[in-house]
This record gives C-alpha cells, sequence and structure tokens, in this order.
C-alpha cells in the first residue's frame, strides 16, 4: 500500500486534470451537427451533445448509446453517418429497441393512449395541446395555467409577487 500522504498528492493531481479534447481532430470532424431539427455541438461528448435536443435528457441519451453500440466517451464530431442515423432511429422510435415504457417522456397519452418519447418541436405543441384542453374543459390545472398562477398547489399570498402589476393606483 502507499502512504496516506502520496495517495492523497496522487488523488489532489487526478481531480485537477480535465480531460479535454486531443489535439489531432480527425479528417471527417463535424462542428456542428444537425440532429432532429436541432444543432448539436460537435466538440462535446456525444451524450452531453444529445441533450441539446429537448426531449432527450442525460439517462436517455446514455440508454440510446448503448442500444446503437456508439462510444459515450468519443466526441460527437466524431461519430460516423450511419451512427447518427442509428442514433436518430433509436430516439425516435425507442420501444422498437425494448427501451422500457417507464423511460418514455410521454406515457399513455391521452387520445390515442399510446407510449412515446417526443422530441425537439413535438414536445412544446403536445404541451400546449394539453394545456388548451385542460383550460378547454375548464379543469383547475387549466384555469391557473390561465390566470398565470402557480398550479402545484403552492402558497402565493406572500411568493411570487415580482412578476405581477398590483392594480392600485396613487392618490392626487
Amino acid at each position: 500500500h502507499l502512504p496516506v500522504e502520496c495517495s492523497r498528492h496522487i488523488f489532489s493531481v487526478l481531480k485537477n486534470i480535465s480531460f479535454k479534447m486531443s489535439l489531432v481532430i480527425p479528417e471527417k470532424f463535424q462542428h456542428i451537427l444537425r440532429v432532429l431539427s436541432t444543432n448539436i455541438d460537435g466538440k462535446r461528448t456525444v451524450p452531453i451533445a444529445l441533450t441539446a435536443i429537448k426531449g432527450v435528457g442525460r439517462r436517455y441519451a446514455h440508454v440510446v448509446l448503448k442500444k446503437a453500440d456508439v462510444d459515450p466517451f468519443k466526441r460527437a464530431g466524431e461519430c460516423s453517418d450511419e451512427e447518427v442515423e442509428k442514433i436518430v432511429t433509436i430516439i425516435s422510435n425507442p420501444r422498437q429497441y425494448k427501451i422500457p415504457d417507464w423511460f418514455l417522456n410521454r406515457q399513455k397519452d391521452i387520445i390515442d393512449g399510446k407510449y412515446s418519447q417526443l422530441t425537439s418541436s413535438n414536445v412544446d405543441s403536445k404541451l400546449r395541446e394539453d394545456l388548451e384542453r385542460l383550460k378547454k374543459i375548464r379543469a383547475h390545472r387549466g384555469l391557473r395555467h390561465y390566470w398565470g398562477l402557480r398550479v402545484r398547489g403552492q402558497h402565493t399570498k406572500t411568493t411570487g409577487r415580482r412578476g405581477r402589476t398590483v392594480g392600485v393606483s396613487k392618490k392626487k
């Protein structure tokens, strides 16, 4: 075993090392990739770069890369076109690649009852549809959204005052 002081020194040195890209850039390196109508930074590692896509988080990105057999430590700009295509197909059709239902961000859709993973502009459009439906049926959540108040039961007497204007006029 190493002495305690020596092991502490090694760990402090390792902690300060920052792992960056190699100085030699491969010939087919893309600095910006276009994936699912989103620009992705090619200098970042693939899972972190995929999180730039709306609807794809770090956990989902790692699962997709595992299913696509892509090295998660590789930079996004180093990926070949086949790898990018495979990643896109897995992100858009996760159930075909045996990604479990509880991992998906749209479960038991209110209209068709299906499980799916929404990405990019689909996330915004589905959220807008859901809020419009809640407002239309005059649900409590829909009304709170409509009024611009807190939705999840928080107290509103003292907090959240800065954004709204109060209709009190000054005496002349």
